[in-house]
């Protein structure tokens, strides 16, 4: 490694550590074999090794050629766009949110009732926004008017969560 960020030499074959720690401006290929194997955030990790320079630079993703439909939906999204942002969106919609109070990185793993933490962005934006609200004005849950959300909500709450035990 220490070669190639010198200059001394022009390929370095490497695996996945790569995407750690290596700032080579100059670097401006990588080949990533059996990119389906890989998810959408380390390929786009992978991809940011390369074009930190003025030079244009290629991320050439090699594939097997049987290809799931989510495997072919995770490369199009690559080749489609170098937004970091909407590239965790889309990990959102495909993989879903995973365990937020656990260990569990993708799928579903807790339950929301009512809606869903990728189609419903903007409609859980606006709840928020409310819901802070109601907290603002009414920290104590002493208003008659906001009684039974206050009961809701502890009775949605029946365990409590140890969050030094997650890391």
């Amino acid at each position: 490694m220490q070669l190639f960020v010198s200059g001394e030499a022009q390929i370095m074959v490497a695996t996945t550590v790569i995407e750690v720690g290596v700032n080579v401006p100059n670097a401006s290929v990588m080949v990533i074999e059996n990119a389906e194997r890989f998810g959408l955030s380390q390929l786009h990790q992978l991809r940011g090794r390369v074009g930190r320079g003025a030079e244009q630079s290629y991320c050439i993703l090699v594939t097997n050629y049987k290809l799931t439909e989510d495997t072919r939906k995770r490369l199009e999204i690559m080749v489609r766009t170098n937004d970091g942002f909407e590239i965790a969106e889309a990990d959102l919609k495909l993989r879903g949110p995973g365990d937020l109070e656990g260990t569990q990185q993708s799928g579903i793993a807790f339950d929301l009732k009512i809606a869903d933490i990728a189609r419903d962005a903007q409609l859980l934006q606006y709840v928020r926004s409310i819901a802070e609200d109601i907290v603002e004005h009414d920290p104590g849950a002493q208003r008659p008017e906001n009684e039974i959300l206050w009961k809701q909500l502890k009775s949605l709450r029946k365990t409590n969560v140890n969050w030094a035990a997650i890391s």
